[in-house]
């Protein structure tokens, strides 16, 4: 991977980690369509550009993060089903990133969902549920259930968390809010035990200074991207819904599957 290839890849990472279209699914392609061969650093670098768009939730939402204890809380008992399910599949998970299949068939099955998701919780955003309706611990754990489902590739786990929420009577802007607090710990957590085991397998040695400059790269990248992407896609939902990013998902699918069907080489270099 060459500094061009990281930047792009960075990008994707910033403008779709918070869009229901799945982050991990786009990269997965970017690095197919780019030719970069997939082995242990491709896949850290994925997981670990996170930590720049994680920054930027902290950055836009920074007087939630010191609000009360409450809300550590409340992300606690959400993060703990990904936890425990990441850790039991972690081996099987790590194989599925490797299939730009699986994240076409997760990408046209998700958008199909989201066609229908702003007429199925259409009363969501009423004035007097709205107003009224926050998440509380119950509601917290049945989101960081629905979290666990975006563990396949292409599935999107701004999409699964946010129509859990919505499954709750969360309107679609607290929805998405928690969506993006809860990818704090989550995407931290994924992190640290993806930068564990390469560490435990390799050494210190896995990153020379060139990787640590590719890495720099890509977070610098993400962060500024994801604190762009974050404010236009709330004003966004709020207003419009899902739909378009249904169609977007089933397009992005279609194409996938079709140059898979056809045995056409997803790589343009």
């Amino acid at each position: 991977m060459n500094y061009f290839e990281a930047i792009i890849i960075a990008i994707i990472e910033g403008l779709t980690e918070y869009l229901p279209v799945s982050s991990t699914g786009h990269m997965i392609l970017a690095t197919s369509l780019l030719g970069i061969k997939s082995d242990d650093f491709i896949k850290f670098f994925i997981v670990n550009i996170q930590l720049g768009a994680i920054l930027a939730v902290v950055v836009l939402y920074f007087k939630h993060f010191f609000k009360s204890f409450e809300f550590y809380f409340k992300l606690f008992v959400a993060f703990i089903p990904a936890a425990v399910f990441g850790i039991l599949f972690s081996d099987k998970i790590d194989e599925l990133l490797e299939s730009p299949a699986t994240v076409a068939i997760s990408l046209l099955l998700g958008g199909i969902i989201l066609l229908f998701v702003d007429q199925w919780f259409s009363k969501n955003d009423t004035q007097d549920v709205a107003e009224t309706k926050e998440v509380n611990y119950l509601s917290a754990f049945i989101i960081g259930c629905f979290q666990c489902i975006s563990m396949i590739p292409g599935v999107s786990r701004s999409a699964s968390t946010i129509i859990g929420g919505l499954t709750q009577k969360l309107s679609r802007k607290t929805a998405a809010e928690f969506s993006f607090f809860l990818a704090v710990p989550t995407m931290f957590g994924a992190t640290a035990k993806k930068s564990l085991d390469l560490f435990q397998a390799h050494g210190m040695a896995f990153l020379d200074a060139d990787k640590i400059k590719l890495l720099v790269i890509g977070n610098l990248v993400s962060f500024v991207i994801a604190l762009i992407a974050i404010k236009a896609f709330i004003s966004y939902l709020t207003q419009y819904g899902f739909k378009i990013f249904g169609w977007y998902r089933i397009v992005v699918g279609g194409v996938i599957l079709t140059l898979i069907a056809f045995k056409i080489p997803l790589s343009i270099v």
